[in-house]
C-alpha cells in the first residue's frame, strides 16, 4: 500500500522543494533510497520526491508501491576490464546523462541524492552540469565505482561504515524503514512467527541469501534440514526469487519443521521471528541486524571486491555475529556449529546485546537533515 505522505509529496505543488534521488537495481540500493525519501517528507512535508532508476531494476515495483514518482534512464554498466561494454560506454553514458539532465530540469531539482549503482553516475554528472548540488550516501565499507566518481563533485558525502576512504565523509549509518529501526523483537516475535506460518514457541533459524538468493547457502541448508529439525529447531528458508529448492522427485522440497519461501515482504517480520539469522553480509543486512539486535551468521559473497567482509567486520568484532566463508558452509558445519548455537539461549542473548550496541537507528533522519540543509543552501 502506498504511503499517503509519500503520495502527497510526489504530487506537491509547483514551488515546493524538489529532491531527486538516484539508485536502483537491488534492494540494497532501493531500501535506503526510500528510507531517505520518507524521512525528507516527514521533516519537510510537501517536498516533491522523484526517484530515478532503470526499467530493469526492482525499483519499478518498489518505488511506485511506496507512493513516489519514478523516472527511468538507460542502464550504463561501468566495466572494470576491457570488454564490448567498455567500448560502448561513452555513447551510453552521454545518452543517459542527457536523459538524467532532462529529469533534473523537468523536476526543478534543488538537490540530487545518490545511493550508488549503475543509475547514479549519469545523474551525478547531469547534476554537476546543471550546477545542482549532490549528496551521496555510500552503504558499503568499500565504495563502488559510481560513488567514488560522484564523491569528487558532491556537496556532502555520508557513509554507513567507517573507513570507506571517501574524502570528508560523514558517518550517519544506514537509512532503513522505521518499521525495522523501531522494531521490538521480543514483543513482536510471536506475531511475526504466526504471520510467517511458524510455531510461535519453537526455536527458529531463518536463512536468506538476500533478494537474489544464494545457491550455495540454499544447497547447504536444504541438505542439513534433517539435522536441524531433529534438534527441535524450525527453519524458514528464504531461497530468493526463482531459486526454489526441489526434492528428488522434482516437486518443492518439504519436511516437517521446514518452511520454504522465495521472498518475504517486510523483513521486520523475519528479524522479529528469528532466534538466529544466516545471511549474506550485505550492508543493509549488517546494519539492520545490528539495529534490531538479532544474532547472525554472516557469509560474505565469495566474489566481488570484498566489501561484504568489511561490512561485517565491526559487528563481528563486537561479538554480535559470526563470520563464515562461503566454502565453509557445509551440512556438517551447520550441524556442528549452527544447531548448537540456536539452542544456546545464553550465547544468543549475549550476541543480541552486542549487536544492538552497534546499531544506528536514526540514519534516515540524519540523512534527511543533511539533504535539506544542502537544498536550502542551493536556493
Amino acid at each position: 500500500m502506498a504511503d499517503p505522505a509519500a503520495t502527497e509529496a510526489s504530487a506537491a505543488q509547483p514551488g515546493a522543494l524538489s529532491v531527486v534521488l538516484a539508485g536502483g537495481g537491488t534492494a540494497g540500493h532501493i531500501s535506503p533510497l526510500l528510507a531517505i525519501a520518507g524521512a525528507v517528507v516527514a521533516q519537510r512535508p510537501g517536498t516533491r520526491i522523484t526517484a530515478v532508476g532503470t526499467e530493469a531494476g526492482m525499483e519499478t515495483r518498489l518505488v511506485p508501491a511506496a507512493g513516489f514518482d519514478l523516472r527511468t534512464i538507460d542502464r550504463v554498466p561501468l566495466p572494470r576490464r576491457p570488454s564490448v561494454d567498455l567500448l560502448k560506454l561513452p555513447v551510453r553514458l552521454v545518452r543517459a546523462v542527457r536523459q538524467a539532465r532532462a529529469i533534473i530540469v523537468d523536476t526543478g531539482a534543488d538537490v540530487v541524492v545518490g545511493v550508488g549503482g549503475y543509475v547514479s553516475t549519469p545523474v551525478y554528472l547531469a547534476a554537476w552540469i546543471r550546477r545542482v548540488p549532490v549528496v551521496i550516501h555510500e552503504a558499503n565499507a568499500r565504495p563502488g565505482i559510481a560513488n567514488r566518481v560522484g564523491a569528487r563533485i558532491a556537496a556532502r558525502v555520508a557513509v554507513a561504515f567507517e573507513g570507506t576512504g571517501l574524502t570528508d565523509a560523514v558517518l550517519v549509518g544506514m537509512p532503513m524503514r522505521r518499521s525495522i529501526a523501531d522494531l521490538d523483537r521480543s514483543a513482536d516475535s510471536s506475531g511475526a512467527r504466526a504471520s510467517l506460518g511458524l510455531d510461535p514457541d519453537r526455536p527458529t533459524l531463518i536463512v536468506t541469501g538476500g533478494s537474489s538468493g544464494a545457491a550455495s547457502l540454499n544447497r547447504a541448508i536444504a541438505a542439513a534440514v534433517p539435522d536441524i529439525t531433529a534438534a527441535g529447531i524450525q527453519v524458514l528458508h528464504i531461497t530468493g526469487r526463482g531459486k526454489r529448492i526441489d526434492g528428488d522427485d522434482g516437486a518443492r522440497f518439504t519436511a516437517a519443521g521446514y518452511h520454504q519461501v522465495e521472498f518475504v515482504d517486510g523483513m521486520e517480520r523475519v528479524y522479529a521471528a528469528a532466534d538466529l539469522l544466516v545471511a549474506r553480509a550485505g550492508a543493509a543486512t549488517v546494519s539492520e541486524v545490528s539495529a534490531v539486535g538479532l544474532p547472525s551468521v554472516l557469509v560474505p559473497l565469495p566474489h566481488g571486491n570484498g566489501e561484504q567482509r568489511l561490512n561485517a567486520a565491526s559487528l563481528v568484532a563486537a561479538g554480535g555475529a559470526l563470520l563464515v566463508e562461503d566454502a565453509a558452509v557445509t551440512p556438517r558445519w551447520i550441524r556442528e556449529s549452527v544447531v548448537p548455537l540456536v539452542a544456546d539461549a545464553e550465547r544468543l542473548g549475549a550476541m543480541s546485546k552486542a549487536a544492538y550496541s552497534q546499531g544506528v537507528r536514526d540514519a534516515d533522519r540524519r540523512m534527511a537533515e543533511l539533504v535539506l540543509t544542502v537544498a536550502g543552501e542551493s536556493r
